[in-house]
């Protein structure tokens, strides 16, 4: 808000006994004071930093304003804060808020990164990267589950399900998809359940072209999952929930083999 420079009043006449003015002259102000709860869920879990460490910085260290946790954190924030397209940034860049959740001063601070240090960002990763960062999410999520259950799991289920995600533009690798009648990307998303809770929660989300099969990456993903929860959880019993798309033959021979898979 410090690009206002009028400031704005509300009188209430006739309400009260006594006069009431309201002014809007904070420079420094945010309509995002919840996101602080995020802050505290993230300090807890530990997961951006987490994350960060996955990712390898190639700039030149001299010219580097943003880290990457910073970078991160600030992705992940903005996200999650209802900020998804990164040319919000230009506007977010000197929110007291945001800034606090990057570990900057939230007065004195340095401004965000820009939209194309974010969109610089999202495109430098390479696959190893990104595989090591899927691999650090499910552990995540593993191990909070893990310790708030204390080894009581009887059941875990997996769902794995093909999403639409509409796109505009000219976007890479996306097309039209019949099914959903429109051009899109058909990213995986994975969800664990825990003994007959009903709370699922995520722990993958596989980007892929718009015209992906259902089934595509599916055993890569159930093979790593399933030796981390056999070593998280051992003696628990797997179910794995699965729709039509998926009843591909080498998927079902490999369900199959599994003597802890229902």
């Amino acid at each position: 808000m410090a690009e206002h420079t009028r400031t704005e009043c509300l009188l209430f006449p006739g309400i009260f006994s006594k006069p009431v003015v309201a002014q809007f002259d904070q420079r420094q102000g945010s309509s995002d004071g919840g996101a602080i709860l995020l802050k505290a869920a993230d300090c807890r879990l530990g997961l951006t930093g987490a994350l960060a460490a996955c990712l390898e910085d190639q700039r030149q260290a001299g010219k580097v304003r943003h880290e990457l946790r910073e970078l991160l954190t600030q992705r992940v924030m903005a996200i999650a804060g209802g900020y998804e397209d990164a040319n919000d940034a230009a506007r977010l860049a000197s929110d007291p808020v945001h800034k606090l959740l990057v570990g900057r001063d939230p007065i004195e601070g340095e401004d965000l990164a820009s939209q194309p240090t974010l969109s610089r960002f999202e495109n430098a990763p390479k696959r190893q990267h990104l595989f090591r960062l899927a691999e650090v999410l499910a552990e995540r999520v593993i191990e909070r589950h893990r310790r708030r259950l204390k080894g009581r799991v009887r059941r875990i289920t997996i769902d794995l399900d093909p999403t639409d995600d509409p796109t505009q533009g000219a976007q890479q690798l996306s097309f039209f998809n019949r099914h959903y009648e429109t051009w899109c990307y058909l990213p995986l998303v994975g969800f664990l359940t825990f003994n007959d809770e009903a709370e699922q929660h995520l722990f993958t989300a596989v980007l892929r072209s718009g015209k992906a099969v259902a089934w595509r990456g599916d055993r890569a993903i159930l093979r790593r999952l399933l030796k981390k929860l056999r070593r998280a959880f051992p003696g628990a019993q797997i179910r794995i929930r699965l729709d039509g798309g998926f009843a591909e033959p080498e998927l079902l021979d490999y369900l199959d083999a599994q003597p802890d898979v229902e």
